[in-house]
């Protein structure tokens, strides 16, 4: 086990860090940021992470939809996410040629961002709740701890501009919305057909075909919340 006493870190940065079961005890902790998969977090005494959640719902009614087992809801959740992303990329559009490649304090840029939830549908849709044992779209980017990518079909080198990303963003668009609107309950119940090959994600098996849509709408929220969070930093 790991133990820090009277060390500083100041400006410090935790990136793509596992700290379960973390213990703070007697630190300073001013202008602190938390962002990630946060649960029965206690400060002070107090378990607050159920707090944030709950805040979270209400500045965000379509975390709700997201979280449904109801086919209408998950509709509902994937139209709503489509219109904020539209929005968004409208924003984009009216600040300075560029904007779309700049990235903020290390944070993926627009681009990079929209490139990652093609992966993201590639593998947590397509792959898991489809099926599909095709290879990756090449200009998807997964996260960094992801193995093996180029064997799965993402091109961590490929540049794309944002049209590009654009066109194959809308594809996809469309097949998850075809999909929404036949879906039923008892179909997003069943086992995800996860293909027996070693592509991402590997713990997927065993999960529902819910479970894994749940993943997709979440990463579509989570990742539209961090590029709106850069733009509006990009803007300042």
């Amino acid at each position: 086990m790991a133990r820090f006493e009277e060390q500083d870190f100041t400006d410090a940065e935790f990136r793509e860090c596992d700290l379960t079961r973390v213990r703070l005890i007697g630190v300073v902790m001013q202008d602190a940021v938390i962002d990630g998969l946060v649960s029965n977090l206690v400060v002070n005494g107090v378990e607050v992470a159920s707090y944030v959640e709950a805040e979270l719902d209400r500045r965000h009614p379509v975390r709700l939809l997201i979280r449904s087992a109801d086919p209408t809801n998950l509709r509902q959740a994937h139209q709503q996410l489509q219109a904020d992303w539209a929005a968004t990329l409208e924003r984009l559009g009216e600040m300075p040629d560029g904007s779309e490649h700049q990235r903020v304090a290390g944070e993926w840029s627009a681009v990079q961002t929209l490139r990652h939830l093609v992966c993201v549908h590639d593998s947590w849709f397509r792959r898991c709740c489809l099926g599909s044992a095709r290879p990756f779209t090449a200009i998807g980017l997964g996260p960094q701890f992801v193995p093996d990518q180029a064997e799965q079909g993402p091109d961590r080198a490929a540049d794309p501009a944002l049209d590009e990303v654009l066109a194959v963003r809308n594809g996809q668009a469309v097949e998850l919305e075809q999909w929404l609107a036949t879906v039923t309950a008892d179909e997003l119940s069943a086992a995800a057909p996860v293909p027996a090959d070693s592509r991402w994600p590997p713990y997927a098996r065993g999960k529902s075909v819910l479970q894994c849509l749940h993943v997709v709408l979440d990463e579509e929220w989570a990742h539209h919340g961090f590029c709106v969070r850069d733009l509006g930093l990009l803007q300042r």
